[in-house]
């Protein structure tokens, strides 16, 4: 009995281990044609989703987004620009290349690239990413652990075959995504320590929308967003009836995120057994108890504030949030031209010449964190 208890604790507090922060590097590129009054490039790199650099083909120069980058070398600086100049010019063509690949003329499309690293503070665990899309859907998908290309799509498989062979690029690749991509986001964190490891202890709030409605736990204003939020009966975790949300970002940097507990068969008086618990790291965990007078509710009862006003804004930072998403473009492009025609198979037949053999010379290699350049032309 006792062995199965000290199993039953150990199970429980591996659950909910908020000891550990993931953080990130990304990078996010964006090339379009037929888009009016959007730049034909556009490149944002971010560490922990917070905008470091940003760089578009109007303005034609890498801009820092943080005081606190201000500490990364200019030289450095000038040469992403360079370099990014040099970049929208290849996504250019790349754009012509898929759209004869796809048997496409004229009309709106899109290449989009997202590629990073990851870094496990706690176990000094690593990973990388990189992929891309072509008019919103995934077109090439790097496989970084079996050192290879996925084709999702048809029209990559001429790409994948062709990227495959080069295997001291694909060894170079996980060499830099799994190492030095982690150690400039180390150096990144150092930079902006004050921001990025900082702890912002959540405001907790109990709201419900009508008396059938769930009873919310709202967890906001936290921050990292490695957080942990839970429904106890007497102690004891619950796990029916309880629907967890997604984090989410505030305008501000911190997150929110919302638990529901479903109480329509539990009588009223039953409520005070229950309590949100919010776990995050470096702060005690917060246990806040179900009494019904500290719900707040959006019919007037109850002894706290009503909820449209929060519920409002909660909607707005949701909306925002998405926004935000598509600025940065990451694979949110779904806007297809109606001029195009189906794709066909006439590439197999006669291979164009973007499909022969990559020469070593067609792609270039830089050591800065915010470009690794791949092959140029898909």
């Amino acid at each position: 009995m006792e062995m199965k208890a000290l199993i039953g604790l150990l199970l429980l507090v591996g659950c909910h281990g908020v000891s550990s922060v993931i953080h990130s590097l990304k990078f996010f590129y964006t090339a379009s044609s037929g888009v009016s009054n959007f730049p034909e490039f556009v490149y944002v790199a971010m560490v922990d989703e917070l905008q470091i650099h940003y760089y578009d083909s109007n303005s034609q120069k890498v801009e820092v987004k943080q005081s606190w980058m201000d500490q990364f070398p200019r030289e450095e600086l000038e040469r992403d620009t360079r370099i990014l100049q040099g970049e929208q010019q290849d996504y250019k063509v790349s754009i012509e290349n898929l759209k004869r690949r796809f048997n496409q003329t004229g009309g709106v499309h899109m290449v989009q690239r997202m590629s990073g690293c990851e870094w496990d503070d706690e176990d000094d665990t690593t990973d990388g990413y990189q992929q891309f899309g072509y008019d919103g859907e995934d077109f090439i998908v790097l496989d970084l652990k079996n050192l290879r290309w996925i084709a999702p799509t048809p029209q990559a498989v001429i790409t994948k075959l062709r990227w495959d062979q080069n295997r001291g690029y694909l060894q170079y690749q996980k060499n830099y995504y799994t190492k030095e991509c982690v150690d400039w986001l180390k150096k990144f964190l150092t930079y902006g320590k004050s921001t990025l490891q900082r702890t912002e202890r959540p405001e907790v709030s109990l709201l419900q929308r009508r008396p059938s409605s769930p009873v919310v736990c709202h967890a906001t204003g936290f921050y990292p967003d490695r957080v942990v939020v839970f429904w106890r009966r007497d102690g004891e975790e619950l796990y029916e009836h309880v629907d967890h949300g997604e984090v989410l970002p505030n305008p501000d940097g911190t997150f929110q995120v919302s638990v529901d507990l479903d109480l329509a068969e539990v009588p009223r008086e039953d409520w005070r057994r229950y309590e949100c618990v919010v776990q995050l790291k470096g702060i005690e965990d917060i246990s806040t108890r179900l009494d019904p007078a500290l719900v707040r509710t959006n019919w007037g009862r109850g002894g706290g504030n009503d909820i449209t006003t929060p519920i409002i804004i909660i909607i707005i930072i949701a909306v925002l949030a998405a926004a935000a998403a598509a600025a940065v473009g990451v694979f949110v492009y779904k806007k297809r031209s109606g001029s195009h025609s189906s794709s066909g198979n006439s590439e197999e037949q006669s291979p164009a010449p973007e499909a022969q053999p990559l020469n070593t010379d067609s792609f270039r290699v830089r050591l800065s964190p915010s470009l690794l350049v791949l092959q140029k032309f898909f």
